[in-house]
């Protein structure tokens, strides 16, 4: 491989450069998942560096999950994670299949149960009312990545029961077929250990942490429809978002 040149009066440092190129050749293939990468030696007669550089690099993406380490071998390239931008509303099929992935879902059960006191409080339902319970596996790319369980009133129940919900989002059945307007939600995320339905479902270790999303959904009125909780496996997926620094407003006057 012929060498690759930096730019030595970049404001960048060079170990940077060369992550950011080690990082898109990832990204685009050049790289494949569990590949075996260059040796150290190799990079730094790649790239024209020390190997303190090159081990800076290779640290830098090891850190943001690119790549990993096996004792002995050497260093391989990560499988990519796939991703939802939590600060956008949309089902986990919408995002998905929208970035490319074949979805599927199987559904495990669907059956009307009486709210719990939790369940009721969220959906703003008198405890016990009749709502619909919804479990399901998301496959990505045909393997399991998340478990689903999802709770509505019982006067979308009838709708959703007689919906195709092993290839359909819950939301676009909620707007398409029932005709409500999505407003917002109220999203938590945890991490907590898989018990034996979770473990089973993915699947994993019982007891190997998971990533645990908690999402309640509200109509355009404000009135919450939707209650969820989504565990998904932490080495197959994960949420991101963006947040913006902003800084409290001076005044333009000091008071006197």
């Amino acid at each position: 491989m012929p060498q690759t040149n930096l730019v030595p009066l970049s404001t960048q440092p060079l170990y940077a450069q060369i992550k950011d190129t080690l990082r898109g050749r990832i990204l685009d293939g050049t790289y494949a998942p569990h590949s075996q990468m260059p040796s150290e030696h190799e990079l730094c007669a790649l790239f024209g560096v020390s190997r303190i550089t090159v081990r800076q690099a290779l640290g830098d993406l090891q850190k943001e999950g690119l790549l990993f380490k096996l004792h002995g071998k050497g260093t391989f390239v990560s499988k990519p994670k796939a991703f939802q931008n939590v600060t956008s509303l949309q089902g986990f099929g919408e995002a998905m299949s929208s970035m490319g992935y074949e979805i599927v879902n199987q559904l495990r059960s669907f059956r009307i149960v009486e709210a719990s006191r939790h369940v009721a409080a969220k959906l703003n339902l008198p405890e016990g009312a009749p709502v619909a319970e919804i479990h399901r596996v998301r496959l990505l790319n045909r393997e399991a990545v998340s478990l689903e369980i999802t709770w509505l009133p019982e006067v979308f129940g009838k709708r959703l029961g007689n919906a195709d919900l092993a290839t359909r989002d819950i939301f676009l059945i909620l707007e398409n077929d029932c005709g409500v307007s999505l407003g917002h939600a109220d999203v938590a995320i945890d991490a907590i250990l898989a018990d034996d339905e979770i473990a089973a479902a993915l699947p994993v270790q019982e007891g190997s942490p998971v990533l645990r999303i908690e999402r309640l959904t509200h109509d355009t009125a404000g009135a919450p429809i939707d209650y969820e909780y989504l565990y998904f496996r932490g080495d197959a997926f994960q949420y991101r978002l963006r947040t913006d620094r902003r800084k409290p407003r001076r005044n333009a006057r000091k008071a006197s």
